[in-house]
């Protein structure tokens, strides 16, 4: 059963190499689905091409349902999930500052990557804009402090937030998923794709 590394069922050497494969794989299909195009990630925001709205909600819906599914045939135990613990504060302060990032630059760091490793200049600019950041906020860290450990909610799920079971927030979300593909099958014939 599932996770594996904290059953003892692959070693952590093992973890790092499966990581390393995944990451690979996950770029290939970053750049074969053209996620390397600043223009097209801004596109999402722009409603001329919402392939990242898509691609990012079929990756939700896979999961949530991947999890669900071997959590009812015994293959995990979802307890032993971990959560990325949540500082609201933070959360909203980091969501705004890359959503900035993501409209301004038309990367985000996954696809900024992709974009340098095929030599993109700007992905390369973007990737030293984000080093950058980081070196300000580790190095101005004692006065982002307070606001960074502010609000501290555990390591809530949506569904649980909702009062939800997960088997019908997983339907509500693949619901919702398919409210935004028509929304954003919508969105491409309204704003006429440019070329590039």
């Amino acid at each position: 059963m599932g996770p594996l590394i904290v059953n003892e069922i692959i070693s952590q050497n093992t973890n790092y190499l499966l990581a390393f494969v995944i990451g690979i794989g996950f770029g290939f299909v970053l750049e074969a689905s053209g996620f390397s195009s600043s223009r097209k990630l801004a596109g999402m925001f722009y409603g001329y091409d919402t392939v990242v709205l898509k691609v990012f909600f079929t990756a939700a819906i896979t999961a949530s349902l991947g999890l669900l599914f071997f959590s009812l045939f015994g293959w995990i135990d979802l307890s032993l999930i971990y959560i990325n613990p949540t500082y609201l504060w933070s959360a909203i302060t980091g969501g705004v500052i890359m959503g900035a990032g993501f409209i301004m630059g038309g990367f985000c760091p996954g696809t900024s990557f992709c974009g340098a490793a095929i030599g993109k200049i700007d992905a390369m600019i973007f990737i030293a804009g984000l080093f950058i950041g980081v070196l300000i906020f580790t190095e101005g860290y004692p006065l982002f402090e307070k606001m960074y450990m502010a609000e501290f909610l555990g390591a809530p799920k949506v569904s649980d937030s909702l009062g939800l079971k997960d088997g019908v927030f997983a339907f509500l979300l693949v619901l919702a998923a398919l409210g935004m593909f028509w929304a954003g099958e919508w969105a491409e014939k309204k704003f006429p794709r440019e070329e590039y």
